[in-house]
């Protein structure tokens, strides 16, 4: 259950993924994140994690150069058995597939847009599996995100750890 509870609490990370992406043309520093995340398949049943259920939910990303240049998107803090695989990078765009094995396994589909180099959308959708005790529970989610530049200087907002794959 702890495991549920941690990756619940993540869940918000992963839309992180689908910020922005791509190209030389998009600026570092301070992001603003708006998330809406729907449960399809929930471990606490009925509506899901009441914590991330509810409305939109807002963070501060900081969206560092080599984020951009090596992945073109802010990459969330990735569980060990978590991988990034079959990026493309395109202008104004960028797909990705996270992929996860261990105690939660399954795969999410990430896609992100833009307009401009200070405004982006993005979309993200997991299927796979969460281990709660001895029992594997399906979990099925999507995030629907956007972010709006804030400026270059990140403050006190440290930028995720990118990893190594």
């Amino acid at each position: 259950m702890r495991w549920i509870r941690v990756w619940i609490a993540l869940v918000p990370c992963f839309f992180v993924v689908a910020v922005s992406a791509s190209a030389l043309d998009r600026k570092a520093g301070l992001w603003e994140l708006t998330t809406t995340m729907t449960w399809q398949k929930s471990p606490y049943g009925g509506g899901g994690n009441p914590a991330t259920a509810g409305g939109p939910h807002m963070t501060s990303v900081c969206f560092t150069q080599e984020q951009i240049e090596k992945y073109g998107a802010i990459l969330p803090p990735l569980h060990p058995g978590c991988q990034i695989v079959n990026l493309v990078k395109k202008a104004g765009s960028m797909t990705a597939d996270m992929v996860c094995t261990g105690k939660m396994s399954g795969k999410e589909s990430v896609a992100s847009s833009w307009s401009d180099a200070e405004h982006a959308t993005g979309h993200m959708h997991f299927v796979g599996s969460i281990q709660a005790g001895p029992y594997m529970m399906p979990i099925e989610w999507t995030t629907e995100s956007s972010s709006v530049f804030n400026g270059a200087d990140c403050g006190a907002v440290k930028p995720f750890q990118m990893p190594d794959k």
